[in-house]
């Protein structure tokens, strides 16, 4: 697979961007499972299939754009407000970056190591393990590259993200990702209780961490990607709970500004796996 991933890894952005949509509309046609979750939520955020149908595709794309991003050469980037980042950065106590499913949040995290990593020291990065062999070795090839450092969604992970912002430094994860049992609060999400995990606040309350909301935007006709940032509305909130809840509707309002790049199919209102590991 390793070396499929290098052959499609040669291909330009706008050819695995159509294959893409072709993968995303066959996978709701052929799976009635995804298609009931991928509604659900889309009535639970009061939407329509028809209002943002072109979500369909770009689940698909954020499959199919992954050889380009991992092992191919470099795509166009297009920088909104990245002012803020290098502020956040001088001001020296570590940044959090966060993302909910939307667009590419692959290529953001790759492009801000790329940029700030050698000044300002390791952007890391928490991921979901893959548990196919074949994938784990070809995430495990083309993540580590300079400026990113990875870190798993297990205790072991959450311990080396902290260690991360003590010594001043940038994270990243996508706080809308359903966190092991233990590790979250159950707060509403687009109107329905969700279980959120509490790590995005915990990090942020950090020294006095600057929070940056950051995603992907992906361009049409594979032109790349337009990376999108800004700080919270408003402080966060001090008591954890209220912070969980605050990031939630950061979150939503991210959504709401692009729905048709968010990724509608996955599991967001399931219950939190047991984490049996704790290296």
């Amino acid at each position: 697979m390793l070396f499929l991933f290098r052959v499609l890894s040669i291909l330009p952005l706008w050819l695995l961007h159509l294959l893409g949509w072709w993968m995303g509309w066959l996978t709701f046609l052929a799976s009635p499972t995804y298609r009931r979750r991928f509604l659900a939520n889309l009535a639970q955020a009061g939407y329509r299939l028809r209002e943002v149908h072109q979500a369909v595709g770009h689940a698909g794309r954020m499959v199919s754009e992954l050889p380009r991003l991992w092992l191919g050469g470099p795509v166009r980037l297009e920088w909104d407000n990245e002012a803020c980042i290098e502020a956040a950065y001088q001001a020296g106590q570590g940044i959090v970056f966060l993302t909910p499913h939307i667009g590419c949040f692959e290529v953001t995290a790759q492009a801000v190591a790329a940029r700030y990593g050698a000044q300002y020291g390791l952007l890391t990065v928490m991921f979901r393990p893959a548990r196919q062999p074949w994938l784990a070795e070809v995430v495990a090839s083309s993540r580590h590259r300079p400026g990113l450092d990875t870190a798993p969604t297990t205790l072991a992970g959450v311990r080396k993200m902290l260690k991360a912002m003590r010594r001043g430094q940038a994270v990243g994860l996508l706080p809308d990702q359903v966190p092991p049992e233990g590790q979250g609060l159950w707060a509403p999400f687009f109107g329905r209780e969700a279980y959120t995990m509490t790590l995005a606040a915990r990090l942020a309350q950090q020294g006095g961490a600057t929070v940056l909301l950051a995603w992907g935007e992906r361009l049409a006709w594979g032109r790349g990607y337009r990376l999108h940032f800004r700080g919270l509305a408003r402080p966060l909130a001090p008591d954890l709970a209220q912070a969980v809840l605050q990031i939630n509707g950061e979150m939503e309002q991210l959504v709401r500004e692009c729905p048709q790049q968010y990724l509608w199919g996955y599991a967001r209102y399931k219950q939190p796996r047991k984490e049996t590991v704790d290296v």
